[in-house]
Order: structure tokens, then C-alpha cells, then sequence
């Protein structure tokens, strides 16, 4: 398909336009979720354009994985961190070369992940041109979703939002839960597309449980909403020590979670990393065998996903973002957000290593719910619009 060309109508191919506001490196689960739908989308011969914020990011135009991408030259002082303006800003500079994209190349449809910024590029270059936008929601979209970060920002903005619900022709949303709150808050009916992952199956031989030490992992950023906290919290608690925990991840309250882990004197069991690249992760993965998820909301983290192809089990807080991929009993334990419950199923599982050794085969048999064929099936049938 050349430039300025009519999408594939014979075959079935589609020209699609993808606008998030993150893209790897910058940001964190959503623009690599979005990231590898578009990827996914041209292995099945579509034609993927992808317009994403900046970070300081170089080259500002690159092609991977088939995908063509154009970083706007917004200003973002963090890659893990968006503050109001700078989501005001990317806004604004995205609208002229999305505009001078969609006049250009033609696409048969948008595909914007997040309502809020994404969407109101996607509402403002649809009316200008026509084009139809599906839009993907994920937790931060909706009200509710994070209230400790954003309760305030959605009474202000939120009857700006419900012209770019309104207009986009199809709803996705992430899981269950971020569904029900968008009934609630927009009146919508998106439907539920989890966030895939594209892995070779993991033999259950590999899921032996090291003697010397068990290894628990954090990957997130380091806020209030992760609560890396009640972990540091429920580890000093525990009386075993052959365990070892490593966090992946920076952010705001990082210096407050190194004081503490200094005070409790467990320097040399807990390993703060930063964050990683996609090949590091991976291998630190590999080596753990528990990943742990005291978050207050989730709306599906690409993390817990992540964790189920690897076959860890998983000790999260019971909260209704995590159930599409945690189980009580089975795969791992949901907890009340208390240190002493975390620190009751850390002991548990250094106390029993054939349980755990179950719990991560669950997690494995779970992981197939999320294999990114089945996934962007439904994405095709979401985009195809005509």
C-alpha cells in the first residue's frame, strides 16, 4: 500500500492510525500494551502508523517491529511520570502533524489508547477529518479508577470527556473492572479485551523452587498506588530469612521505601533496581518464583500478565482490578491491604514448597486466558469498522 492510498479493501487489510501518549521507553504498561497490539496487527498484514508522546527520547521518527512511529516533540521531564500539563501539551502538539498524517496517508480508522489525553487528539482529528476512532480505556480513564491521583482532575474535566466517549465508534476496555466503571461514570458498554502477551509455553519443570531461597519481585512504579510499602512492611515481619526480594521500578517514594528497608535492616534481601529494559526484566523474572502486588487499584497490569507466562505465583491485594488474573488459593493469595496479611502468605510460602510449586502451574494455565492471538482476533473485529 503506497502513500496516500486506499487501505487494503480486497484483502481485508487496514490502514490504522494508533495515537497513545506513551510509547516504550516512556510510560509504563498501557503504551506497551498499545506498543505491541500495533506490532501484532502488522505480523497479521495490516498497515500501523503509531503517534506517541517524547522523553527526551532520540530518534523522534524509527520503524519497529513493522510499526512506523513519530514521537511528538512535547515536553516531558520523566519517561515513568505525566504530570496535567504536560498531558495538556502533548494534546496540543499532536493535533498539527496528526492531522497532517491522517490528510496524507488515509486511514481507515484511529485506534487511541486512553480517553484521557489520547482521546481528545482522536475526537479533535476526527472532526476535522472524518476518520472514525476506537478507543481503548485503561484504569486512569475512568473515575474511580485512581481516585488518590485523579479525583480532583475528573471534577474538573470530566463533561469534556463525554464528547470523546460519545463520538468514538467502538469501546475497549482492559478488564471487568475497568468495564463497570465506565458504565457507571459514561453510561458506555465497552467491551473487555485483557492485555495480551505474545510467550512460548514454559515447561512445568521449570517451576522448582530453589532450597537456599525463594525470590519475590516487585515491578511498578513506586507510588501510593503500587504501595511497595506494605510489602517493605510485611517483610519485616517475617522471621525466615531465606528469601529475597527484588523491586523493579522508581518514583516518588522511593528514597522513603530505601530509608525504611535501611531502618529494618534488610539491605541484604531487598535489591532496588530502577527501572529495567524489556531483556533484563525478563531475566529477573525468569530467576523469581513469587511476584508481588499490594496495589490499592489496578485496572489489568501488564505486570501480574507478564508473571502468569512465567509461571510465578502471584501474593496481590484483593481488589477488584487484580481477579481477571488472580485467584485466591489457586494461583496465589488476595489479601486485605494489611502488612500482617502479606507477611501471614510470605510465610506460608517459604514454609511449603510443593504448594507453591502449584500455585505457579495455576498461573501458568491461567496465562493461556492471555495469549496475544486471541487478543488481537479481538482487536481485528474491534477496528473493522466497515
Amino acid at each position: 500500500m503506497g502513500e496516500g492510498g486506499k487501505g487494503g479493501e480486497a484483502d481485508g487489510a487496514m490502514k490504522i492510525l494508533v495515537l497513545c501518549y506513551e510509547y516504550p521507553p516512556v510510560g509504563g504498561g498501557g503504551g506497551r500494551v498499545a506498543a505491541s497490539v500495533a506490532q501484532e496487527l502488522v505480523a497479521r498484514g495490516h498497515e500501523v502508523r503509531f503517534l506517541t508522546g517524547n522523553a527526551g527520547c532520540h530518534p523522534l521518527e524509527f520503524e519497529e517491529g513493522g510499526v512506523k512511529v513519530k514521537r511528538v516533540n512535547a515536553p516531558r521531564r520523566l519517561p515513568d511520570t505525566c504530570s496535567v500539563k504536560e498531558m495538556l501539551l502533548y494534546v496540543l502538539w499532536s493535533i498539527l502533524p496528526g492531522w497532517r498524517l491522517v490528510r496524507k496517508w488515509k486511514p481507515d480508522v484511529i485506534h487511541a489508547h486512553f480517553a484521557v489525553p489520547t482521546g481528545a487528539v482522536a475526537w479533535v482529528l476526527s472532526v476535522l477529518t472524518g476518520v472514525p476512532y476506537v478507543l481503548t480505556v485503561h484504569l486512569g480513564d475512568v473515575p474511580g479508577g485512581v481516585p488518590e491521583q485523579t479525583a480532583g482532575l475528573f471534577r474538573v474535566v470530566k463533561p469534556f470527556t463525554v464528547p470523546i466517549w460519545k463520538r468514538a465508534s467502538r469501546i475497549s476496555a482492559v478488564s471487568r473492572f475497568v468495564k463497570n466503571l465506565a458504565v457507571a461514570a459514561y453510561n458506555a458498554e465497552p467491551v473487555v479485551i485483557h492485555n495480551g502477551l505474545a510467550f512460548s509455553k514454559k515447561e512445568k519443570s521449570a517451576l522448582s523452587v530453589p532450597k537456599n531461597e525463594v525470590r519475590f519481585l516487585f515491578v511498578g512504579r513506586i507510588s501510593v498506588q503500587k504501595n511497595l510499602m506494605l510489602a517493605l512492611q510485611a517483610f519485616a515481619r517475617v522471621g525466615a530469612e531465606h528469601w529475597r526480594f527484588d523491586v523493579v521500578g522508581d518514583g516518588p517514594l522511593r528514597r522513603e521505601a530505601e530509608a525504611f528497608v535501611s531502618e529494618q535492616r534488610m539491605g541484604e534481601r531487598v535489591f532496588f533496581h530502577g527501572w529495567l529494559g524489556k531483556e533484563p526484566l525478563s531475566r529477573l523474572r525468569a530467576e523469581s518464583q513469587v511476584l508481588l502486588m499490594p496495589s490499592l487499584h489496578e485496572g489489568l497490569p501488564m505486570a501480574a500478565v507478564e508473571a502468569l507466562a512465567d509461571g510465578l505465583a502471584i501474593v496481590g491485594s484483593s481488589i477488584p482490578g487484580l481477579a481477571d488474573v488472580l485467584e485466591d488459593g489457586k494461583n496465589g493469595f488476595a489479601l486485605p491491604l494489611e502488612p500482617e496479611a502479606f507477611a501471614g502468605a510470605i510465610e506460608k510460602i517459604l514454609g511449603g514448597s510443593k504448594e507453591l510449586e502449584t500455585m505457579r502451574e495455576e498461573s501458568l494455565r491461567k496465562a493461556a486466558d492471555f495469549r496475544m492471538e486471541g487478543i488481537i482476533d479481538q482487536y481485528e473485529s474491534l477496528l473493522k469498522l466497515r
